[in-house]
């Protein structure tokens, strides 16, 4: 039953799967992810390798080459555990498969490691995640602006994300801080962004870390009349975030997105009923005999009209 579920998860996302395939960074982490399967396996190039197998066959796997890849798989599925979309599914596996490739290629020859730990580094100073560019109704705050528009109206409610680009976590997330967007995104309830790692003195002011050893990114915060009420994740007395997954029901559950949408909606007509009733009062009647200021008669009024 799972084989099955798993099938068809993937067979639903293969539109998306193929597109990645088209991307740069995942054409090159694929293949860096199959490194030393090919060279393990490569006729004409597996011959002329080291191994520990008893029957000398240098172009199969010896016990502890897969001894290193169970324990990567087993990596990958806790870690997988937590992970909210296909994106950090697959990014999970790129990331802990270059880590064993490094290891399975200096067990066999510390050439082949030093090698493949270059490439590896280059691939990281060279070649970045794709970000999401998708659609979204999000505003994108710096440091000057972001505390005028949280205050600027005190019954407007705001979800703001602080992010890092170079966070792998915040890039996981934003697709679905982008769906939310979409799904609750009204006058009333705005939903917003600032980039912590461009801008750090708003890290310091809402006292939030960048540190890869906090956690804290990305964190999500609800603010109302320029005060903040709540966000997620928490932070302990030691300043480390309290462990909480980044999903839409999570987000939906802790934030109380439907109460507060549906407040906000109905502001909205509030405010709508207001402005058509200011603008009835300001237009006279059709066919009435009131007089603008300024004038003596009704047929004055109806020249006036004719000529305006």
């Amino acid at each position: 039953m799972a084989l099955i579920t798993g099938l068809c998860t993937f067979l639903y996302h293969l539109p998306q799967i193929y597109k990645w395939l088209l991307k740069p960074y995942y054409v090159t982490s694929f293949f860096m992810t199959v490194a030393f399967l090919v060279v393990r396996k490569a006729p004409g190039l597996c011959e002329h390798l080291a191994t520990q197998r008893d029957d000398g066959n240098s172009c199969d796997f010896d016990w502890r080459e897969v001894e290193i890849l169970m324990f990567l798989s087993a990596i990958v599925m806790m870690k997988n555990r937590r992970a909210i979309t296909l994106e950090q599914h697959i990014g999970n596996l790129f990331l802990f498969s270059k880590v064993a490739n490094v290891i399975l290629f200096f067990r066999l020859d510390i050439r082949l490691g030093i090698l493949y730990l270059s490439l590896c580094v280059a691939f990281v100073m060279t070649c970045k995640p794709p970000l999401y560019m998708g659609p979204e109704y999000i505003k994108y705050f710096s440091d000057k602006t972001i505390d005028e528009e949280l205050q600027r109206d005190s019954r407007v409610t705001w979800i703001v994300e602080f992010y890092a680009n170079w966070s792998s976590d915040c890039q996981s997330f934003a697709p679905v801080f982008a769906d939310l967007s979409l799904k609750y995104n009204c006058a009333g309830l705005r939903f917003g962004k600032v980039d912590i790692g461009r801008y750090g003195e708003v890290s310091q002011t809402h006292r939030v870390s960048t540190s890869p050893l906090a956690k804290q990114l990305p964190t999500v915060a609800l603010f109302q009349g320029g005060r903040e009420i709540m966000r997620r994740p928490m932070v302990d007395n030691r300043g480390r975030a309290v462990s909480w997954t980044f999903n839409d029901e999570n987000i939906i559950r802790e934030f109380n997105l439907n109460e507060i949408f549906q407040k906000s909606k109905k502001l909205n007509k509030g405010r709508d009923l207001k402005e058509e009733e200011d603008q009835n009062d300001s237009q006279p009647e059709e066919g009435s005999d009131e007089l603008h200021p300024g004038t003596d008669n009704p047929e004055q009024l109806t020249e006036s009209k004719k000529d305006k």
